[in-house]
This record gives C-alpha cells, sequence and structure tokens, in this order.
C-alpha cells in the first residue's frame, strides 16, 4: 500500500494554482502585443493618407470616412467584450477579436474602397478585445499588489504601438514596402500572436460551460442608470478626440499642408503625442493614487492639455511643436483616470461591463465628433482657397474647445479618491 505525504500533497496544491497564474501571465503578455499591434493598426493611416487616397480612388474626406467607421464597430464593440469574457473566458474570445482584426487588416489591402470600409470595421470590432482582453488575463495571471503595475504595462504596450504605427511606419511605406504589403503583414503577424494566446490561456469554467443562467444586459443596466457612468464617458471621449482625431487621422497633413513641415518632420511631431502617453498613463495613475484624489489629478491633465492646445492655436511658433505635442500627450494621459472612477462610482459585480460601458460612451463620442471635425475643418486642407496659418488656428481653436468641456464636464464628476 502506497502512503502520500501530507507536504507533498500541500505542496501540489500550491503548485497548481502558481502554474495557472504563471500560464495566464504568459497569456496577459501576448494580450498585451495585441494591444500594441491594436494601436499600431489604428495609427499608422494617419502617416498613409496620400497612399490611401490613390488606393481607394477617393479623396482625402473619403479616406477620413472610411478611417472614422472604425470607432463605430469599436464602441458598440466594447459592449459585448466585458461580457463575453466574463461568461467564455479568454481562451477562445480573444483570439476571436485578433482574428477580426486580422482579418480587417488583410481587408483594408485591397485597393477598393468599399471593401477598405468593411475591413475597417473589422478592425474596430476585433480591436475592442485588446485592451479588455489584457486585464482580464492580468486580473488573473497578477497578485492584488502587481495587478495595478500589469494593466499600467499593458496601457503603455498600447500607447507604445500608437508611436511606432507613426514613426515608424512613416519611412517604412515610402522605403521598403508598400502599404498594400503593410497591411498583409499586419494582418499575418496579428494571427499568429493570436494562436500563441490560444494556446497559452488555460482552460476555464464559466456560466455558459456550468449551465448557470445569467442576463447578459443586468449587468449594464446598473452600470447605465447610474449618471456617473456616462460623465466619465464623455470626459474620457472629449480628451481622447484630440488624439484619436487630430492626431491619429489629420495631424500629419495639417502640419504639412497648414504648417509648411516636411513629410519627416510632420511624422515626428504628431507621432510625439502618442508617444507621451506612455509616460503619461503611468504617471496620472500614479499621481491619482498618490494624491488620493482622482478629480484634481484629472483636472490637472486636462488643465496642461488645454495650455498645450492654446499655445499651439495662438502662438504655434514660441515652441518646438514636437515638444508641444509630447507635453500635450503626456497630460493625455489624464483621460485613463475615469476608467478608474467609473469602477469606483459603480458596484464591484459589474466592474467588467463598467470597461465596456466607458469604452462605449468614449468611442461614441470621437466617433460623433469625428465626421464634425472632417466636414468643417478636414476637407478644407491644402485646397487653393485656404489661407494655411488660418486654416490652422481654425483646426486647432476646435480642440481648444473640446477640451475646455472636458474640463467643464469634469467638475461634475463624484471624487472617489480617499485619504487613508
Amino acid at each position: 500500500m502506497t502512503t502520500v505525504c501530507p507536504m507533498n500533497v500541500r505542496a501540489a496544491v500550491i503548485q497548481a494554482p502558481r502554474k495557472a497564474e504563471i500560464a495566464y501571465a504568459i497569456a496577459w503578455g501576448f494580450a498585451a502585443v495585441f494591444y500594441f499591434l491594436e494601436y499600431a493598426s489604428r495609427s499608422a493611416p494617419a502617416v498613409m493618407i496620400p497612399e490611401l487616397v490613390q488606393a481607394f480612388g477617393v479623396t482625402a474626406l473619403g479616406v477620413s470616412t472610411i478611417l472614422g467607421v472604425y470607432y463605430y464597430t469599436y464602441s458598440t464593440t466594447s459592449l459585448v467584450a466585458g461580457v463575453l469574457l466574463d461568461r467564455f473566458g479568454a481562451r477562445y474570445v480573444v483570439p476571436m477579436g485578433m482574428a477580426l482584426l486580422a482579418i480587417g487588416c488583410l481587408l483594408f489591402a485591397v485597393p477598393q474602397a468599399s471593401v477598405g470600409s468593411f475591413g475597417r470595421l473589422l478592425q474596430g470590432a476585433g480591436s475592442a478585445f485588446a485592451f479588455t482582453g489584457a486585464v482580464y488575463l492580468a486580473a488573473h495571471g497578477f497578485s492584488a499588489k502587481s495587478l495595478a503595475t500589469a494593466i499600467g504595462f499593458t496601457q503603455c504596450f498600447g500607447m507604445l504601438g500608437g508611436t511606432m504605427g507613426q514613426i515608424a511606419v512613416g519611412p517604412l511605406i515610402h522605403g521598403a514596402i508598400n502599404i498594400h504589403q503593410f497591411w498583409v503583414g499586419m494582418g499575418i503577424v496579428v494571427l499568429l500572436v493570436a494562436v500563441g494566446l490560444m494556446l497559452m490561456t488555460p482552460r476555464e469554467q464559466h456560466a455558459a460551460q456550468t449551465g448557470e443562467k445569467r442576463s447578459f444586459l443586468a449587468p449594464y443596466k446598473v452600470v447605465l442608470s447610474n449618471p456617473q457612468s456616462y460623465l466619465c464617458g464623455i470626459v474620457s471621449g472629449l480628451l481622447f478626440a484630440p488624439t484619436t482625431i487630430g492626431d491619429m487621422v489629420w495631424g500629419v497633413r495639417l502640419f504639412q499642408e497648414d504648417r509648411l513641415f516636411s513629410y519627416h518632420d510632420a511624422v515626428f511631431a504628431i507621432s510625439m503625442v502618442p508617444f507621451g502617453w506612455v509616460f503619461g498613463c503611468p504617471l496620472f495613475g500614479w499621481m491619482a493614487d498618490a494624491l488620493h484624489r482622482r478629480k484634481l489629478a484629472l483636472i490637472i491633465g486636462i488643465s496642461l492639455m488645454l495650455a498645450c492646445a492654446l499655445q499651439l492655436t495662438f502662438v504655434p511658433g514660441a515652441l518646438p511643436s514636437w515638444f508641444t505635442l509630447l507635453v500635450f500627450g503626456i497630460a493625455s494621459g489624464a483621460a485613463m483616470i475615469p476608467y478608474t472612477i467609473i469602477k469606483e462610482v459603480n458596484p464591484d459585480n459589474v466592474k467588467g461591463s463598467a470597461t465596456g460601458a466607458i469604452n462605449f460612451v468614449t468611442f461614441s463620442v470621437t466617433a460623433l465628433l469625428g465626421p464634425v471635425f472632417s466636414k468643417h475643418i478636414g476637407k478644407t486642407i491644402g485646397t487653393p482657397i485656404t489661407n494655411p496659418e488660418l486654416h490652422f488656428f481654425h483646426s486647432a481653436l476646435f480642440w481648444v474647445a473640446v477640451i475646455a468641456l472636458a474640463l467643464l464636464v469634469s467638475f461634475a464628476l463624484r471624487e472617489t479618491g480617499k485619504r487613508p
């Protein structure tokens, strides 16, 4: 008869969860790469507007419309992503999102406007699973002590992807490869990462597998019945819009046509905004924790963004543009603070859905402001009847108004930080 040492049993019980945590941590690494690639694909079109105009056979305004549909599916799918993760786990849900992004990239390489639009829709839908999936995996792979750090690194990966999508892709498509090869390559890389993530993510037992009946809409009923949830989304959306629209879509062309920058200088200056996020997101997260005041840290960030926007509007030559945009990017890291606030103004059992809800409201704001900017500002870039200096003034003034509105709405937010 074989006896089992109690010490060995205890060690085996402890070791099993640790192995699962390590597997989740590795899977989180793949999800962080997914987030990097998602942001790269989101920002890359800004450095290839003329090439996309030629490929799709439309005007620059037509290209901006194609690019803008990304946010329609991103915002709506964000509502679904969190619920699917809670119900089915990450093993298949996150790779499914990656597959949608990959197919969207491959379709975007087809030189036809309708196919490109559909591809961009799929890119937006797939990208909605990136940050939510990474946070889900981080929560399973890291202890409470290091979870915030893991999420901070996740955000840094995304912002770094946004930077590389501009500063690296610009020279790449004007040298080694063309835009069609770039998008095909991007799709293949995303698919490879999806396979790696699926292989590394442990199997889980969820409501869908155990037969437990849960309503998909119940968590959102709680979140969306709270007025603070909408305020968080509106503030975040107004702060993201200058970067997602002003920087990632129109930024390079604005500085080329209105400020008479060379292509290289325009790409470098504009890439400083997402590069600033790399530092700004963890910096303002730390500030909100150190001050024990979420709202105060948010207002400091918005005020700094507004100061940068005012300087670019009224005295654009007072400082190097790349420096102002770098500071602007760092300050815009405060846009992530409402993601913390919305979790703290809602019950613990709906925090996942709260992330989906704020993503929905945030990028709905972007989807609404995008066509407004394109119609009144974007379509006149580089036209013979346009005064470049006056045009740049009006475009910058538009974002001053948006940021000022964000500052006003932020005062209506509830302070959730508490001093120990």
